[in-house]
């Protein structure tokens, strides 16, 4: 069931939560070579506050805050720019994922793995976040729209 959900509480709750989960799902990604999380739980919770107006909120409202599109969009995007950072190190000489193999002027090979491992991380939160969303508009008949 999508639209207006029948409880005025749930629906007042759900609001609120909705955009601390995706904050949350941000902070995954963004700390998710840290430590547990990353890319594909941070994309997943990020997902879970989109969908969450989808389902309690007014039809019209949710799908103009993130319209069906953006589902295949953001997937298409972070698999994208996934697949351009794992293949770049093969340029370089390097192996798959190698990101010390890139030679950047004024940069150690530690930090380039540093920021590739952050790069991926947020690519695979797009991509799932678009998976996520896409899936559940399907799901609902609304990915057509």
């Amino acid at each position: 069931m999508t639209g207006a959900y029948p409880s005025e509480v749930v629906r007042v709750i759900c609001a609120v939560a909705s955009p601390f989960i995706a904050l949350f799902g941000l902070y995954v990604i963004a700390h998710g070579h840290y430590g547990p999380g990353g890319g594909f739980a941070g994309g997943v919770f990020v997902a879970v506050g989109a969908i969450l107006p989808r389902l309690t909120i007014d039809e019209r409202l949710a799908y103009r805050l993130i319209p069906p599109a953006a589902g295949p969009l953001t997937a298409g995007i972070g698999l994208l720019a996934f697949l351009v950072v794992a293949v770049l190190p093969l340029f370089a000489g390097g192996a798959f994922l190698d990101y010390g193999a890139l030679e950047i002027p004024g940069m150690e090979p530690a930090r380039v793995r540093y920021l590739g491992i952050l790069v991926v991380e947020v690519a695979v939160g797009l991509a799932v976040f678009g998976a996520m969303v896409l899936i559940f508009d399907t799901i609902t008949g609304r990915s057509e729209r």
